[in-house]
This record gives structure tokens, sequence and C-alpha cells, in this order.
């Protein structure tokens, strides 16, 4: 990993990012372009079950949705990936199948405090790889951060990216938390240089969670070390992004600050399972020419 001064981090104008987000939401997207935008926007959503009453019966449920949106619209993509704790990573691996091309996430690290020492972090992350998961879901050590221990930070990210193996590695920031939009270009910052293949913005456990503004700014953050470095990381905003037109703003908003090499699933994701139904609700009006009942679409 390169050298980094966390506070070195260029401050955030926050007046100047409110007012580009809101900018975003006045464009519309019509037509064809909504159609395609749409099925993008499923295509990248990662349908995620984290909760402690998990059984076997819920994660095949979620796998089957996954891999079958909504068999009533033929040629909709899959989902990008289903997130699971990582117990419970090795059975949906064995119902999606070895052809699958639907990623298996798993949050790690003592998700969603991050509150446990490195060494239970790095083992529950291998555990989480050896079980077959593609891709690892690490809570940033808030409090560590907000203290200003950031080589700790950076070190503990850099440790559970070695111990990622080949799967990607995905830090969330938990936004809600950092407080100012300052913390969070920092955050990403480190996150980013200490190794990380993605970053997200939150567990989706507390609230506030993604939002326009603090997604632009890890956003400029990604690119301004790309314009650096030449090396793409992914963006994963998660939580309250719960209807088609707001993620088709954020489709926008992607595409006008990174550029189309972002516009796929291995570099943006969505993390917001309820998501799902209400872009196939509206798939199936400009299919049919009138709106489904919710009741058409399953939860699971």
């Amino acid at each position: 990993m390169e050298s980094f001064d966390p506070t070195k981090s260029p401050a955030v104008d926050q007046v100047g990012i409110a007012e580009r987000a809101a900018r975003f939401v006045t464009r519309s997207i019509k037509g064809a372009c909504k159609r395609e935008g749409l099925e993008m926007v499923l295509g990248m959503i990662d349908l995620t079950t984290l909760e402690g009453a998990d059984t076997p019966h819920r994660i095949a449920q979620l796998c089957h949705k996954a891999a079958h949106l909504h068999d009533a619209i033929p040629g909709l993509p899959a989902a990008a990936a289903v997130c699971v704790y990582p117990p419970l990573v090795r059975f949906a691996r064995a119902q999606l199948g070895a052809k699958s091309t639907i990623r298996i996430a798993s949050v790690a690290t003592s998700f969603p405090s991050g509150q446990a020492s490195l060494q239970q972090k790095l083992e529950e992350s291998r555990f989480a790889v050896s079980e077959g998961a593609d891709e690892i879901d690490m809570v940033l050590s808030r409090g560590r951060f907000l203290s200003g221990d950031y080589e700790y930070v950076f070190d503990e990210i850099s440790a559970v990216k070695e111990a990622c193996g080949k799967a990607r590695l995905k830090v969330i920031l938990e936004t809600g938390e950092l407080g100012t939009l300052d913390h969070v270009r920092r955050a990403t910052d480190l996150a980013i240089h200490a190794g990380a293949d993605f970053i997200k913005t939150s567990t989706g456990k507390i609230s506030p969670a993604a939002t326009l503004p603090v997604t632009l700014v890890m956003l400029l953050a990604i690119r301004d070390y790309h314009f650096r470095s030449g090396r793409m990381v992914g963006m994963k905003p998660a939580g309250g992004i719960s209807n088609a037109k707001l993620a088709l703003h954020y489709l926008i908003m992607v595409k006008e600050t990174l550029g189309p090499a972002w516009l796929s699933k291995e570099w943006f994701r969505f993390g917001a399972s309820s998501l799902a139904n209400d872009v196939l609700m509206q798939i199936a009006r400009l299919e049919t020419g009138h709106y489904q009942a919710a009741r058409y679409f399953s939860k699971d």
C-alpha cells in the first residue's frame, strides 16, 4: 500500500456539494433510455438479508429472487450479488450453483459495530472467504477514526484486505456516524489508500444512510485517486434508496462524476433490497402501459 497522510485530505465545500447534488434530481430520463437505466439498476443491486433471525430458508428465497427477479418479463438481468452473514455463505453458494454469475458477499469484521479485536476481524474475514464469499464488506472502526487514530484504521483495513485473498474488499464507512462531509472525504481517502476495492456508505442499520451529497463526496475522492494512480475503485451507496427515480439520479451522478466506465456492476452497486421491486414495477409499466400491484412481486 502507498503512504498516505489523511490529514491532507482536501476540505469539502459543503454548499457547493449540496448545490451540485440537488441538480442531479432535476434530470429526467424517458423512453428507451429510461428502460435501459432501470435494467442497469437491477443488475447493480446487492440483495441483502442481515438479520439475527436469518435461516437457510430465508437465504434460499433470497438467492432464488436474485436469479429470477421477475420471470414474467423475459430478458431481465439477475441481481449483482446476495449479501449474507458468514455462517450462511456456504449455503448461499450451494443455492446459486457453481455456474451462477451472482456474487456472494458477506459482511465481516464484527458487522455492524466493528467493535472487535483485529484478530477476530481477520478470522471472520478468512472464514467467510473459505466458505465461498467473493466479496467481503468490512466496517470502518469509526471510534478509532473519530479519535484521530488514522494509522490504526489504515493498518486494519490493509490487514483485512490481505486476509481477503482474491475476494474483493468493500469498506463500509457508516457515514451517518462520521458527522461531517470533511470526515467522509478523509475516511474515503484513507480506505482507498489502504487497499479498498469498493467504498460503501452505510451498513443500513442506522439513519441517515446513503444520500446524494455524501455519495458525491465519495465519488469525487474516487475520481481524484483514479487521476493520480490509474486504479479504479468501486462505489456502493447503501440504505435509503428505495425508488427507481432516485436510483436513476444516482446513475446520472456516477456517469457525470466518474464517467461511463463505472456504470457496471463491477464498479457500482446499490445496497437496497427494497429498491428491486420498485424498479420492477416501473419496468412492468413501460412493458404493459399500466402499473402492477405490489403483490405481484415477491418481497424475498
